[in-house]
């Protein structure tokens, strides 16, 4: 299967010949599939913001490059510019760069500078704002009156509503209460199997990435020790800890347990995961194996 984003060698470095020079990319090799769930993993200055500014030109590569769909992103500017709105990023605290009088011009602002005729963008806000769990009648309120997890999902909306190819979330649940973190999640969810997109989501929680992912990256230093589906990685909990990551804390249990001479899977990051090991110690125990 060929990606639907390919990056090849990319490096960027930051204030170049100044004292303030930083390498914040190294001769990264990565490839992500159509359909799949993608989530990125680092501390604070691995490099994963910006990876992510790279894959829908924000950023331009000191070296390596970007294809997107088998073209080199940066190879014409009519290009570059419409794969902008083929991969749709949403940045951490996304609310901040709401401006407009009503929610409804807010979602169709980007479908507006993709020229679409009045009825498309009519029909892509509302079914933006569905996918989000915005009700009608919010749509012609001030964005400014709403709450912190209702103008957050007017900002996921605004990007969905281009429909891109792929969507980019940056901590898309940073500083939301529990009830709105799981809203904003299953609504990423139903986007992700409705519409059949690629998703990226860049998160520091463990617990939310290894639940939503089929795929993870472990950014450090500006490179990618680790990839690999959540089960795979979560299994080196001990490497995760010297990168300064934490783990589910299922994953913890888990591999405590495993380290105590007893017969289960250390990778195990789930509840229900759990109950099915236990229940199948607890029958193996019984039967002597």
């Amino acid at each position: 299967m060929e990606p639907i984003i390919k990056v090849e060698q990319l490096t960027h470095t930051y204030s170049v010949n100044t004292p303030f020079e930083h390498k914040a990319l190294d001769a990264v090799d990565l490839q992500i599939y159509s359909g799949e769930y993608l989530g990125i993993i680092g501390q604070t200055g691995s490099g994963k913001s910006t990876l992510i500014q790279h894959l829908n030109g924000l950023l331009k590569p000191t070296s390596g490059r970007i294809l997107f769909e088998g073209q080199d992103l940066w190879s014409s500017p009519s290009l570059t510019r419409s794969i902008r709105f083929q991969v749709g990023l949403v940045f951490q605290f996304p609310e901040y760069q709401l401006f407009e009088e009503t929610v409804y011009k807010d979602i169709s602002f980007g479908p507006r500078n993709m020229n679409l005729d009045p009825d498309e963008i009519d029909h892509r806000v509302r079914s933006a704002a569905d996918f989000v769990g915005l009700s009608p009648e919010l749509l012609e309120r001030s964005p400014f009156e709403l709450s912190g997890g209702q103008k957050r999902r007017v900002a996921i909306a605004g990007v969905i509503a281009m429909e891109p190819k792929v969507l980019i979330l940056d901590e898309p649940t940073a500083g939301l209460d529990p009830a709105s973190v799981e809203s904003v999640l299953s609504n990423i969810e139903d986007y992700h199997h409705a519409k059949q997109a690629t998703v990226i989501i860049v998160s520091h929680s463990m617990e939310e990435i290894a639940r939503t992912a089929d795929r993870l990256m472990v950014f450090s230093d500006g490179k990618i020790p680790l990839s690999g589906t959540p089960h795979e990685i979560f299994a080196h909990s001990a490497l995760l800890e010297e990168l300064g990551l934490g783990v589910p804390q299922m994953a913890r249990v888990f591999s405590r347990i495993h380290a105590m001479g007893v017969s289960v899977d250390p990778s195990v990051y789930t509840i229900p995961q759990a109950k099915a090991a236990f229940f199948e110690a607890y029958r193996r125990t019984k039967e002597g194996l």
